[in-house]
């Protein structure tokens, strides 16, 4: 299997040379990226098997949606109830079978050298895809062309590679935020100083310049033009209210607030609602820090990620879908009434999908039935700037093992994503050395537009 999707990955890089025509091109301002990392199960969720044998349909009933013939799970019942305002891709495909490997290929498009791995982050890796989009295009209207908010992604405790600048440098990395939950304003340090005054802060530019230019030697090595670069994006931040605003979530109802969730990922989801409306180009929401955190923390619901090897159903039924269900169905609902999803490309997926059978695992902690990682079929949501409404794209077999229809993989959600941007996912970008690398190896999904 890995032999053909990597003779297949040879011939679409070959075939980018020219430019890639899409329906959905340009169709977008900006990307919400959500990332559910650890693996949902697609079976448990998105792509039921109500006929299957037991040990493979699971303990889940299904549910009807608002479109006639799509049927999720039971434990989806809000997002049910939209189902006419996104697409599900049902055939998703690749060939990585672990978090940290699956993550980088989620996170940047491309497979890692170590395939199914859990490799350290490294300077060496490819960037993410906000660091290309830095990379390609020019700030317009926001400091910041992307951000990822409630990161870092971990595996389960140590960052995950692909979420970073790797060749091309720490200044091109997206704004990293953390738990924005715990306090109003994202980013604290935003409060602005009765003393500091706009002409006090101008000032305090122009000196910083004036030593800067008596330095220049220092400008050569690459952690000072990083830090250099971060703080002259933070000071555009401190001179903008506008700026200032986006990370105000205080500034929301307290209903509003509750309607997303007053835990991690629920304002997390609120902050990126407020942001896109700022106009930054790409945010990227991780919708759980750990992949699976509940070993440590198995009281905690904030805890729970995807990787859901043994108690799947309790996980599932319990800490991971209520949230999930509330938030998501609260945030493109958001997003529709306020006219941004007709601007904003929405995608919503993990690194993989879970197996059909149900069995325990006795390496893993819990002693009720899981599933183990599944990457040869799972599911995705899209939604806005073009795509379909009500629509299931692509099929799996009868147990949810393998996809029965045309296959994508990540590497043509990265293309859909900058196609929607109005980049061709068929150019280059160059690192620091000039060297060119492609900005994707895929191509855009045209089918998820009708």
């Amino acid at each position: 299997m890995l032999g053909n999707w990597l003779g297949t990955l040879a011939l679409r890089s070959q075939a980018g040379e020219g430019r890639v025509s899409s329906p959905g091109f340009g169709k977008a301002k900006s990307v919400l990226l959500i990332y559910a990392s650890g693996g949902q199960s697609h079976i448990d969720m998105w792509d039921p098997k109500p006929s299957a044998p037991a040990n493979v349909r699971g303990e889940f009933g299904t549910v009807a949606t608002a479109v006639p013939g799509m049927q999720f799970t039971d434990r989806l019942p809000a997002l049910g109830k939209i189902a006419d305002k996104f697409t599900v891709v049902r055939s998703m495909s690749h060939a990585d079978l672990d978090h940290g490997s699956a993550s980088y290929l989620t996170m940047t498009g491309r497979y890692h050298q170590r395939l199914s791995s859990n490799p350290p982050v490294q300077e060496t890796d490819l960037p993410t895809y906000g660091a290309v989009l830095r990379k390609l295009k020019s700030r317009q209207t926001f400091p910041y062309e992307a951000i990822h908010v409630n990161g870092p992604a971990l595996v389960p405790f140590e960052p995950a590679p692909g979420q970073y600048g790797g060749i091309l440098g720490r200044k091109y990395e997206p704004l990293l935020l953390g738990d924005v939950s715990q306090q109003l304003l994202a980013m604290p340090a935003l409060n602005p100083r009765e003393s500091l005054t706009r002409p006090r802060l101008t000032s305090r530019l122009g000196l910083k310049e004036t030593l800067d230019r008596g330095n220049r030697i220092m400008e050569r090595h690459q952690r000072v033009a990083d830090a250099s670069e971060q703080y002259r994006q933070a000071l555009e931040v401190l001179g903008s209210d506008k700026c200032r605003n986006a990370f105000n979530i205080g500034q929301e109802s307290r209903r509003t607030r509750e309607q997303y969730g007053l835990h991690r990922p629920g304002q997390a989801c609120l902050l990126a609602r407020r942001l896109l409306e700022a106009g930054v180009p790409l945010v990227t929401v991780i919708w759980n820090h750990s992949n699976r955190g509940q070993d440590r923390y198995p009281a905690d619901t904030a805890e729970y990620g995807w990787d859901t090897h043994n108690d799947i159903f309790e996980s599932l039924k319990v800490h991971l879908c209520p949230r999930f269900d509330s938030t998501m169905a609260t945030l493109l609902s958001d997003l529709d009434e306020r006219g941004l999803l007709d601007e904003t490309l929405v995608v919503c997926m993990g690194e993989f999908g879970r197996a059909p059978k149900v069995a325990v695992e006795p390496n893993f902690a819990g002693n009720a039935p899981g599933r183990k990682h599944w990457a040869a079929a799972y599911s995705l949501l899209l939604a806005g700037a073009g795509v379909q409404r009500g629509a299931v794209v692509g099929r799996s077999d009868r147990l949810g093992a393998e996809v029965v229809t045309r296959r994508y993989a990540p590497w043509d959600i990265a293309a859909t994503m900058f196609a929607a941007l109005g980049i061709d996912p068929a150019g280059h970008y160059r690192d620091e050395l000039d060297r060119p690398y492609p900005i994707s190896v895929g191509r855009p999904i045209d089918e998820i537009y009708g």
